[in-house]
């Protein structure tokens, strides 16, 4: 019997075929199912295990990186909690809109309290920043080198912050005869204090 018989015989009566032409169908049905399910199912698989492969050494070095966030995330946040009591404080030494009248009366008096002739002292209007408004006031004083730093350190010991910009010192000159500028110096200056603008934006 010739193998095409053989295998005519498989499909119609298979016990009548020799065994070793079983085992052969067997195995070629075996390699047909395994070459079909690699083609249609595990191929597939085996791209998609690529490109998880491909994009493991960026995963893993983000995940390195967001563990070291965790770990310092308590560091963190103790700094922003100093960052939010700091600025706070600062906040509160920049005058609300109400008390900038008061505060530019306190340091006209911290001039005279100390001795100084004050020939000008002219407030300008305010110049506005991103969160904050400065207020400058052109000063013109006299005084000796003594009385001039001593109101110049009290500007600065002011509960509120208040700033010295643009300090010009030249001698005094005389007004009259009876002027003793021998030891008299001019400031010209200009004084800067701050006030908070969350007011205005919350209107």
């Amino acid at each position: 019997m010739s193998l095409q018989d053989d295998l005519n015989n498989l499909v119609e009566d298979p016990a009548s075929v020799p065994f070793s032409v079983k085992l052969g169908a067997a195995i070629a049905l075996m390699a047909l199912v395994l070459f079909l399910g690699y083609k249609l199912f595990i191929i597939d698989d085996i791209a998609e295990l690529n490109a998880v492969a491909a994009k493991e050494p960026n995963l893993k070095k983000t995940f390195e990186t967001k563990q070291k966030r965790a770990r310092l995330l308590p560091i963190y946040k103790a700094q922003l909690e100093e960052m939010q009591k700091t600025f706070g404080s600062m906040i509160q030494q920049l005058p609300n809109q109400t008390e900038i009248p008061g505060l530019i009366l306190d340091i006209s008096e911290t001039g005279l309290s100390n001795g100084l002739m004050i020939e000008v002292f002219e407030p300008k209007a305010e110049i506005q920043q991103e969160f904050y408004a400065e207020k400058p006031i052109k000063l013109k004083a006299t005084g000796t080198y003594h009385e001039l730093a001593k109101f110049a350190s009290d500007i600065a010991a002011l509960p509120r912050i208040v700033t010295l910009h643009d300090l010009e010192l030249t001698p005094a000159k005389e007004n009259n005869e009876y002027d003793n500028v021998s030891n008299k110096l001019e400031m010209q200056a200009i004084i800067k204090t701050y006030r908070y603008l969350e007011e205005d934006v919350d209107e």
